[in-house]
């Protein structure tokens, strides 16, 4: 299955922090503040789970959140998460595969965009437009070159890597920037991280 990180499961948070150190994990802890109380929440490629930890932490009782992520060895990592006394449920499945309501208050992608190509990345993006309700917000990290060599290098080198791994489709980051403009998402709030490699995004549905 493409996109499926099953091979990579057992070492990718580890392999994030040698590489990226704590950024990869700061920019998604950076958008979480953003979530009111009894939001119902839409999170997409959480990969290991971890977030769900961060967002307990903030909010203990209240969220009630769908989880869907493709690999099964992913899932069943983040399965072990505490997730406090919030409503969880798990779905272990490609997103566009998944029949979602329109009533999200929040839709988080962490580093999703980057495995796709420019097609898988429009369908996605118009499932999940559909999933948040107006006036609802997108919380998106990913990574955000902005032309320095390095970054480049880097970014050829993980699209490599996970192709041959995970069977990651992409080789080149999709336009997900003009995905959001062309449906006319304003941005409420941006960070740069990692010498401005990786941006978090906080998007707001007309």
């Amino acid at each position: 299955m493409a996109n499926n990180y099953d091979n990579a499961a057992w070492f990718y948070d580890g392999l994030s922090r040698l590489i990226f150190g704590k950024a990869i994990v700061n920019a998604q802890v950076y958008l979480l503040p953003y979530i009111q109380p009894a939001s119902k929440i839409l999170i997409v490629g959480g990969g290991t789970g971890w977030i769900l930890e961060k967002l307990t932490a903030l909010q203990p009782t209240t969220l009630k959140i769908t989880y869907i992520e493709v690999s099964a060895k992913m899932m069943a990592l983040s399965a072990k998460r505490n997730t406090g006394a919030n409503d969880v449920t798990f779905i272990n499945s490609a997103v566009e595969n998944v029949v979602l309501s329109s009533d999200f208050d929040v839709v988080i992608t962490p580093f999703l965009f980057d495995n796709f190509s420019d097609a898988t990345a429009q369908k996605v993006f118009n499932h999940l437009n559909f999933a948040l309700k107006p006036d609802g917000l997108w919380l998106y990290a990913d990574f955000e070159p902005t032309g320095k060599l390095w970054q480049k290098t880097l970014l050829k080198t993980m699209h490599i890597f996970f192709k041959i791994l995970c069977g990651v489709e992409a080789t080149r980051l999709p336009g997900v920037k003009h995905l959001f403009a062309s449906h006319h998402y304003m941005s409420v709030n941006s960070k740069a991280f990692f010498g401005d490699f990786i941006r978090a995004t906080v998007y707001r549905r007309p």
